[in-house]
């Protein structure tokens, strides 16, 4: 085999003949066969719970979706029962699960399936592609899986086992290189093979090509792979050098009325964790006092005074691109009422279960009310 014929090492120009990608293919298929995980939503030929399970799968590891999915598709069986439900149900459900938006974006997209669709899916990949939260590679699983159409895709585990296959060493976010892998993927899928093809790829790249210490002697594919044969399958993907990821102080303020209620707000839908509700509060500026910073936040984002009393806990949390410790104080307030253009409310401690917070303020409503219900006294920490 010569360079250019049969290989895209180091460029993405060249792509493999229709001979060895069918011969993959069939290799890859028969793996696939005896091989295959069990999950829930392979169980259905429903396009809404397929629907449902691709969304919840997008970054996010199949052991830590299915409890979710379980429960998701329980309370909501269909697109009309997710389209008419509220918001905050369908945010409560998600909680914990992260990225949020794709709560958001399935809800309404069950909205615009209510309205244009007859609450029925479309079964072509572009017009998938057109609803909320929906990429090229949701809309290829789904149009592959659900409606059997041979259709391809390009998730994370599929991008990396054809850059290893093939030996593609340049960075897979290049346009030119994505535009190549997508023909590669699309070359594999013999006809009437859609569904096998995409569940294949999906599954040997989370158990056998995976992102570090691939079992490469145990792969179907490795007599085929050239990323195995120059020894490179474990500098492919190139990585990205790790980069030291930013931390911020947020301050929190427990602001209890009187009457066994304390006040939360939603966070604005569009942006980081949006539609979730949270304590008043924000985040604290280089060299300034947690106090003050929680004075000025609420005072600034609320249109509160308050005295800051006892720091209730210091609770750290991690985000993709950054990190969090989270403070937070029983506070009084001493003046004002709540000013601002998000929503608000005063909330009862079993109120507050029914909301959707993030995972650092569920943290902290379980350290104030423990599983017994009762408040827990607030310790000496300042």
């Amino acid at each position: 085999m010569t360079p250019g014929e049969d290989s895209v090492a180091g460029t993405s120009r060249n792509l493999p003949d229709r001979r060895r990608l069918r011969a993959i293919s069939r290799r890859l298929l028969a793996w696939f066969e005896r091989s295959a995980r069990k999950m829930d939503w392979r169980d259905t030929d429903d396009p809404y719970r397929i629907w449902v399970s691709e969304i919840m799968l997008q970054q996010t590891r199949v052991d830590a979706v299915t409890p979710y999915y379980r429960r998701f598709v329980s309370a909501f069986p269909s697109v009309r029962a997710l389209a008419e439900a509220p918001l905050d149900q369908v945010m409560k459900l998600w909680e914990g699960l992260g990225y949020y938006s794709r709560a958001r974006n399935l809800h309404l997209a069950a909205k615009v399936l209510l309205r244009e669709h007859g609450c029925r899916l479309p079964q072509e990949p572009h017009r998938l592609a057109t609803l909320p939260g929906i990429g090229r590679s949701t809309a290829g699983a789904v149009a592959a899986i659900a409606f059997r159409k041979d259709s391809p895709i390009l998730d994370a585990n599929a991008k990396r086992v054809l850059a290893r296959l093939f030996a593609v060493q340049e960075s897979l976010t290049r346009p030119s290189v994505e535009q190549t892998l997508w023909e590669m993927s699309r070359g594999l899928i013999l006809p009437g093979k859609g569904r096998e093809t995409a569940l294949a790829l999906m599954d040997l790249g989370a158990t056998v090509c995976t992102p570090r210490r691939p079992a490469c002697p145990a792969c179907p594919l490795h007599a085929h792979c050239e990323g195995y044969r120059e020894g490179r399958q474990e500098t492919i993907p190139a990585r990205r050098p790790k980069k030291v990821l930013p931390h911020h102080d947020m301050v929190a303020a427990w602001i209890a009325d009187g009457k066994g209620r304390v006040l939360v707000g939603r966070r604005p839908d569009r942006g980081l964790l949006g539609g979730l509700w949270e304590l008043p509060g924000g985040r604290r500026r280089p060299k300034e006092a947690r106090g003050e910073a929680l004075r000025r936040e609420v005072r600034e984002g609320w249109g509160l005074g308050i005295e800051v009393g006892d720091r209730i806990a210091s609770i750290p949390h991690g985000f993709s691109h950054f990190r969090i410790t989270l403070h937070a104080y029983r506070c009084r307030r001493t003046g004002g009422r709540p000013q601002t253009d998000r929503e608000w409310r005063w909330v009862h401690s079993e109120g507050l279960a029914d909301l959707a917070f993030p995972r650092a303020y569920r943290r902290l409503i379980e350290t104030v009310f423990p599983k017994e219900g009762k408040e827990k006294p607030p310790p000496r920490l300042r």
